[in-house]
């Protein structure tokens, strides 16, 4: 049997735009509170403001890690301020069964003039904790955080680096049945980073449930089991982390839809341009899959004949991560002198990735300097195909590469 851990049923959080009328009076204040509670949220009157949150509701199990994405202003942070008990909503209620601790702004739960040390106890004790079990964990928080040296020191001389190591520190070591982390570690240095989404996973392993807000799309896919996606307070989609987060990239994508040699964000101050760029098989057979051999093709144009001109592709996944790098220069260097406008040809080995939306940047230099640089100039799809000749077909799950390979088992132990 599923236990719950986190019910939220109906949950809207209206905000007021402009002037704020005064304060209401008792009287109003228990007519709002009642209609509130019976759903009533369209007696309230509004004149001007926004609905941060709209009727959301979700039922989080036990020990799930929880990743909640969409694009700024979509809800997210007003959603784990009204779970943490930090604001009210406007209807609807969230229950939490079990010790809450929340990681949101840069020192939210943090007294100025207490040094950390004595932070740390004052925590525990808003998360219900005994002295003693506090001083039980005390040296790995602190160990964690890596402050040791600044640990009496008040916390208002803290750097924001600082604080993130402490408060997620205390957070993650104080044993809540829900922890929720908001993007405050993107303030954390990589190593740090890295560090935290490790401590995570080990807090849903001992079966604890973690909800992480996160505009990093690889740590969001890596660590979570489920992720929802909100756009303008309502929930849009719920389902297996890939799926999700694919649907949002998708949707929410930079890259441009004007012609290439329209394009007025680039960068280089060079007389060469990128006028057109065309992704294809190479044995122009239509679709992209996963054995395709890839073949790019750009057409440049420039105000007198190309010197040591150098063009260069890199390839990304719609989590940003870089795929591979496609360099005129490093594979078999073109002619020192080419003609002021023409096209360039790179042709591949099959690409061996998985199935899934890429993007392309492309770069001209001349003469060692940056002439041209279009970021998410275009993208392409890879389609599945049968790779391993098995019938069973590859997905974007947990990689985007894939590499023949043969697996074989012998009876006894030895090698």
């Amino acid at each position: 049997m599923t236990i719950t851990a986190l019910q939220i049923s109906k949950l809207s959080k209206y905000y007021p735009i402009g002037e704020l009328d005064a304060y209401p009076t008792l009287r109003e204040a228990i007519v709002n509170t009642t209609r509130r509670w019976f759903g009533d949220a369209n007696a309230i009157k509004k004149e001007r403001g926004i609905w941060a949150l709209k009727d959301v509701s979700l039922e989080i199990p036990v020990g799930q890690v929880l990743g909640i994405i969409g694009p700024n202003g979509s809800g997210k942070s007003t959603l784990l301020k009204i779970i943490s008990g930090i604001t009210d909503p406007t209807q609807g209620h969230a229950d939490i069964y079990g010790r809450l601790a929340s990681l949101l702004e840069v020192g939210t739960g943090f007294h100025q003039e207490l040094t950390g040390r004595e932070n740390i106890f004052m925590n525990g004790a808003i998360l219900g904790m005994t002295h003693a079990e506090i001083r039980k964990k005390f040296d790995d928080i602190v160990e964690f955080s890596e402050i040791g040296a600044f640990l009496d020191t008040p916390v208002k001389r803290y750097s924001s680096g600082m604080y993130t190591r402490l408060a997620f520190a205390v957070a993650a070591h104080l044993e809540p049945e829900v922890l929720i982390v908001d993007e405050v570690l993107a303030v954390g240095d990589a190593a740090f980073q890295k560090k935290c989404l490790g401590k995570m996973s080990e807090v849903a392993e001992q079966g604890r449930t973690v909800l992480f807000v996160s505009h990093n799309m690889a740590s969001v896919q890596s660590l979570c089991s489920r992720v929802i996606r909100l756009h303008q307070g309502e929930v849009v989609d719920d389902g297996q982390p890939q799926a999700v987060i694919t649907e949002y990239l998708e949707a929410s994508s930079s890259v441009h839809p004007v012609a290439l040699d329209e394009r007025l964000d680039r960068g280089g101050e060079g007389p060469a341009r990128l006028q057109e760029v065309r992704v294809e098989r190479s044995d122009g057979d239509g679709t992209l899959r996963c054995s395709s051999r890839l073949r790019i093709r750009l057409r440049y144009k420039s105000d007198g004949p190309l010197m040591f001109a150098r063009f260069v592709v890199s390839v990304y996944d719609l989590t940003h991560v870089g795929l591979f790098i496609l360099d005129s220069d490093a594979s078999g260097p073109l002619p020192e002198t080419m003609p002021a406008e023409g096209w360039v040809s790179c042709t591949t080995e099959p690409i061996n990735l998985t199935p899934g939306r890429c993007y392309v940047n492309l770069r001209i230099t001349c003469s060692g300097g940056t002439s041209d640089y279009v970021q998410q100039a275009t993208t392409f799809d890879v389609e599945a195909d049968d790779f391993f000749g098995t019938g069973r077909l590859p997905t974007r799950d947990w990689s985007v590469g894939l590499l023949h390979n043969t697996w074989t088992a012998r009876e006894d132990a030895a090698e």
